[in-house]
């Protein structure tokens, strides 16, 4: 009878475990930035970047920030940003100037180390490693703009390889998730007039490209805005909708599950700008400004938990905690 209660301890405190929503556990850091460049390190350190050229890092899980502008500058929107530790970070511009920008010593000072021409539009950042990274950019004279580094930022070529692009379908710097990169190959979504899936291997050098039917798409506020991954089952979750019409729940949320494209049965509750995965407590989370929404079954089913609305969430490496920002410079932390 002993071991019985002890399993149906057990039993219920999973269930109620299991239920339990997440939380946002709010910061307002310095300043009204809108911030859509969010690099999280760890539950303690984590970077983000956004219009008026600003940086921000805490090194204290939240409790303290440290800000300023990128170089001086005032008038650009970092929505891009990618960082190794403490100290190294790369961000990214989106509009013009089209600009990438280093730093080596937390902030203090920023290099510019690349720069494209004024048809350039810069719309995420992804590494594979601290030396290895790539920034997608919106299509010019018809192909993807993808720029590579393999020096941790210090210089950016172009990939020798380059997507078509159909007339009228982009990418969305609204979080900085569209894009994803590991050792195998490059992956980005795209909305528009067209939503698509492009893949990239580095083994043969080529490009792919599917057609994402079941995505909300044709006007330029429509598409796949984020893209995460589940590595456990290697499940693609992809989450967007119509900026303009943040409201609308049908088609913006897919699933892409071994090849195959199917949408979630529970939507999100409306447009989603951003999706990460926490992976340590298998979460999903997808963030927009109407709100956030978890789902427990790998994207299948979607649950509302906060009416705040973020721009960018993203995980820490080891997908031990999740951290989130948005408007007027507001950032958070996951909670339980």
């Amino acid at each position: 009878m002993k071991h019985l209660f002890l399993l149906l301890g057990a039993w219920l405190w999973a269930t109620v475990s299991f239920s339990q929503s997440p939380e946002w556990n709010q910061f307002q850091t310095p300043g009204k930035a809108s911030l859509r460049g969010l690099a999280p390190i760890s539950d303690q350190v984590c970077w983000a970047s956004g219009s008026g050229g600003i940086w921000l890092k805490t090194e204290d899980g939240g409790l303290s920030w440290q800000t300023g502008k990128v170089a001086g500058l005032d008038t650009v929107d970092f929505r891009s940003i990618h960082a190794v530790d403490a100290n190294r970070a790369v961000v990214a511009s989106a509009g013009q100037p089209a600009v990438i920008y280093r730093t080596e010593d937390g902030g203090n000072n920023w290099g510019k180390v690349h720069q494209e021409g004024g048809e350039a539009f810069f719309d995420a950042i992804h590494f594979v490693d601290p030396q290895r990274g790539y920034v997608l950019g919106d299509p010019i004279g018809g192909k993807w703009m993808i720029l590579e580094t393999t020096d941790g930022g210090k210089s950016w070529h172009s990939l020798p390889s380059l997507p078509e692009a159909v007339l009228g379908e982009a990418a969305f710097a609204a979080s900085s998730s569209s894009l994803l990169a590991d050792s195998e190959g490059l992956l980005f979504a795209t909305g528009g007039s067209i939503a698509r899936l492009h893949r990239y291997s580095f083994a043969s050098q080529s490009w792919a490209a599917r057609e994402l039917k079941d995505m909300i798409q044709g006007e330029s506020s429509q598409g796949v805005f984020a893209v995460t991954s589940i590595p456990s089952s290697g499940v693609l979750v992809l989450v967007g909708g119509d900026y303009l019409k943040p409201e609308v729940k049908d088609g913006n949320a897919l699933l892409v599950v071994s090849g195959i494209v199917t949408l979630a049965r529970m939507s999100p509750g409306g447009y989603r700008s951003g999706v990460a995965y926490l992976q340590n407590q298998e979460l999903l989370v997808a963030v927009g400004p109407g709100g956030s929404d978890y789902s427990r079954d790998g994207g299948k089913n979607w649950q509302p938990f906060s009416q705040t609305g973020f721009h960018a969430v993203k995980a820490a490496p080891g997908g031990e905690v999740l951290w989130t920002s948005g408007s007027q410079g507001r950032l958070g932390k996951l909670v339980y």
